[in-house]
């Protein structure tokens, strides 16, 4: 639905004083005029408002506090939130849940949010807030959710922090925490840095663990069996290792989310492993994990296994996963031929199988992705001709087969369906014959490298016309693939943010966050 002519909208809700529940989520909903917010509302029975994803300012919470004190839940996240936080907002007494995230609010947090007492959920994620957590958060005793992921957040985290005992999933990664979040730990675990079995003891409410890029380290016994059944489990960057953590077996039944990357597991990936239900997004990238992959916990949504020293064939994918959107293996040694069995995987957006030691022809079935925005098979060993089936990637936007020993002509087709394609980079195969002038409909490109090949004839006139590849840069710097999942009660956004490697100067060179920058074209 769009909204983004109705100014007055404001006036339409004061005139339902019995209105209980407004969402307008994601509908461009503009910024209302301001004779529209300065009339007093009427709607005394309304306790929950969803105004998410939408254009608005903080000038609609001058309409908001007006409603009445009896709002129970306000959602304004995904919207033009800018500044400081309003300290109008402690006069909402009776609120319980208050998502400000996916804006750009700035500024400290409120002496005022220690006046939500009934406040049960707050999450101020992905903004730019600063300075340190007040001392008054301590006075939020009913708060079961506190997420303030992806913020600056800093300085010593305040002691009464360790009164809320109430609280169930705590989100403070991607701040600047560092030392002082030891001393956080501490309070709630009643340690510095290391993180025992006993430091959870009282802890049979949790159910979301993030303790994610503060590095810190894990020391529990093998034999542990916790007291809580966690629903999702972050520890990007802690000291878990060398050995795979066998309580995760022994207590844990199922999760929706596993993030243990960059964890220091030296270890094979158990066989117990695939026996978790209801699991979404695994990530174990960037660890030393070793050995083959029989299989993996059903219903995977997002799987992560780059950077490890994993082997063998990747057979396991014929499980049939329809789940599955976004598989990264990249980085490892699995070897042989694929698998011909991509029809049950039409879900698909993101496919990284690149700097591995993979063989043979591209099968056929793997033009069953329908789905695709990423492709990515470089630096492997695969030969023959670029099946024709590919030509069904009308999504795709980075298409990277580059150090193989792919042969034939570039087709046609990849002029013709592939008009979303920003990268394409085919350096360093055996392509041979003339190129193709369908390239010329690639208005969208800004990364072309078909260098170290043997074309023939010229080069086509018509890539003048390749408007990307003349503009001065992009605005977005990096190119990055969001994907929501909803994961047992809570929304968990990953991203998959593409890299790139070309040469530059005579020396090859890696990109990543300043990918979206970038504009190159290489023929020689």
């Amino acid at each position: 639905m769009n909204l983004s002519n109705f100014l007055d909208w404001p006036k339409v809700v004061d005139k339902l004083p019995k209105l209980q529940s407004l969402t307008l989520s994601y509908c461009d909903l503009p910024i209302p005029i301001l004779s529209s917010l300065s009339h007093i509302n009427t709607s005394k029975s309304l306790s929950s408002v969803d105004l998410s994803g939408n254009h608005l300012t903080w000038s609609i919470f001058h309409w908001l506090s007006t409603c009445n004190t009896n709002l129970k839940s306000v959602d304004l996240s995904a919207n033009k939130l800018s500044g400081s936080i309003p300290d109008i907002f402690g006069n909402l007494s009776s609120l319980l849940h208050l998502r400000l995230a996916y804006n750009s609010i700035e500024g400290q947090l409120p002496e005022t949010f220690g006046q939500l007492c009934s406040l049960q959920s707050l999450d101020l994620s992905r903004n730019n807030l600063s300075g340190s957590i007040p001392d008054v958060f301590g006075n939020l005793s009913s708060l079961l959710d506190l997420s303030l992921t992806d913020n600056s957040v800093e300085g010593q985290l305040p002691k009464t922090i360790g009164q809320l005992c109430s609280l169930q999933s705590l989100f403070l990664s991607g701040n600047n925490h560092s030392g002082e979040f030891s001393e956080f730990i501490q309070v709630l675990f009643g340690c510095a840095g290391v993180i025992t079995e006993a430091h959870f003891s009282n802890l049979s409410k949790l159910q979301v663990l993030d303790l994610s890029s503060n590095s810190l380290t894990l020391n529990i016994r093998s034999d542990w069996l916790p007291p809580f059944q966690l629903s999702n489990i972050r520890l990007r960057s802690c000291k878990i290792g060398p050995y795979f953590p066998k309580w995760l077996r022994t207590s844990q039944n199922s999760f929706g989310e596993l993030d243990l990357s960059d964890a220091g597991i030296s270890d094979i990936i158990p066989s117990w492993f695939q026996d978790y239900s209801g699991s979404e997004v695994l990530n174990l990238s960037s660890n030393q994990l070793e050995g083959p992959i029989h299989s993996l916990p059903s219903g995977l949504v997002y799987v992560d296994l780059s950077s490890n020293k994993l082997s063998g064939r990747i057979s396991f994918l014929c499980a049939g996963n329809r789940n599955l959107q976004l598989l990264d293996l990249s980085s490892n040694s699995f070897s042989g031929e694929l698998p011909n069995c991509w029809k049950h995987l039409e879900n698909l957006v993101i496919l990284d199988l690149s700097h591995n030691a993979f063989s043979g022809k591209i099968p056929s079935s793997i033009g069953s992705l329908a789905s695709l925005e990423t492709m990515k098979l470089s630096k492997n060993n695969f030969e023959g001709e670029l099946p024709s089936s590919l030509k069904n990637y009308t999504n795709l936007k980075v298409f990277d087969i580059g150090e193989n020993r792919i042969t034939g002509m570039i087709p046609e087709w990849i002029g013709i369906s592939f008009l979303k394609l920003a990268i394409l980079i085919f350096r360093s195969n055996q392509f041979s014959g003339s190129l193709p002038l369908e390239l010329c409909h690639l208005k969208n490109i800004q990364l072309l490298d078909l260098s170290r090949n043997t074309f023939s004839g010229t080069i086509p006139q018509c890539l003048n016309n390749l408007t990307t590849l003349a503009q001065k840069g992009s605005s977005i710097p990096s190119i990055k693939h969001y994907r929501d999942f909803y994961i047992l009660a809570t929304t968990s956004l990953q991203n998959y943010e593409d890299d790139a490697s070309f040469i530059w100067k005579g020396r090859m060179s890696d990109y990543k966050s300043t990918l979206g920058l970038v504009k190159i074209i290489d023929f020689c």
